[in-house]
């Protein structure tokens, strides 16, 4: 079989379910950044876009980038996803928390702040990986290999509560303080959801941990300013950021109400793919 024809999928659910969303919203409603990265990983699992390689030939994994020095996959991984139902929750969830950030620092900072989140949540894997391995014995740590974007989405649900740490969310039916809710998540995430990817979705928080909590942010934000001409603002300065984020509470309930849904029970199957396969949920 071509490679064109295994990538070939067609209109499946959860691209159905995700096209009905964003209509549902209204693509009007949704700042460019956010929505061009959106369609374009919808796209790319359809294969409208086509692309010289297969979803798992880019997963990320420790072995692949420091043994073989397979460094595609550094930054391809992140926006590949094993099937439908991976690739709508992880829009849905990324909708909620790039409407709020790009509407706070602008499009164009948000856009490279993205690309910067990307390659940090890679390196943690890496770096995740290689630490469990050579200091906990793990052995399976190096040659687990992830797909999906959900790392990205943790480090940008860490920057949207320490942005404004106030209010509560919902985690599987359980009300949690904002500032917690992405550790939670991730340990909800691990515990109910097969072959999610634990190292991925704690790159993941690491990446916006570092970003946000430690000098680099005011020399990425400097770069990113003097690059586009528009200063990074944080906090809770603009009345546009504080009225998207009080959406946050509702989208987060739907957002574990699909989790909880018909849907879901299809998509916590295991994904068959050897044991050392994963992808990000």
């Amino acid at each position: 079989m071509r490679r064109d024809q295994r990538r070939q999928r067609g209109l499946e659910l959860g691209v159905l379910l995700l096209i009905g969303e964003v209509l549902n919203i209204g693509y009007d409603a949704i700042p460019p950044v956010t929505l061009v990265s959106i369609i374009g990983q919808a796209l790319l699992y359809i294969g409208v876009i086509n692309v010289p390689w297969e979803k798992w030939d880019v997963c990320i994994s420790g072995k692949k980038v420091l043994h073989h020095h397979d460094y595609k996959s550094f930054f391809l991984s992140n926006v590949e996803h094993a099937d439908d139902m991976h690739l709508y929750y992880n829009m849905i969830s990324y909708l909620v928390k790039g409407r709020t950030l790009e509407y706070k620092y602008g499009s164009a900072n948000f856009a490279l702040l993205l690309a910067f989140l990307s390659t940090l949540t890679s390196f943690f894997y890496v770096a995740i990986a290689y630490v469990a391995a050579e200091f906990l014995e793990n052995k399976h740590a190096m040659s687990s290999c992830a797909i999906g974007f959900s790392g990205v989405i943790f480090a940008l649900k860490l920057l949207t509560t320490l942005e404004n740490p106030v209010g509560h969310t919902y985690i599987q039916g359980f009300r949690v303080h904002v500032k917690y809710a992405a550790w939670a998540e991730l340990v909800a995430i691990h515990v109910l959801v097969p072959n999610a990817s634990f190292m991925g979705h704690l790159a993941g928080i690491l990446a916006g941990l570092v970003y946000f909590k430690t000098p680099l942010r005011s020399v990425v934000d400097y770069l990113l300013s003097n690059f586009t001409g528009h200063p990074m603002r944080h906090g809770t300065h603009s009345s546009e950021y504080s009225r998207n984020y009080d959406d946050y509470d509702y989208y987060e309930e739907r957002d574990n109400s699909y989790r909880q849904s018909s849907y879901s029970n299809r998509y916590q199957q295991p994904y068959r793919r050897p044991n050392n396969f994963g992808w990000r949920f």
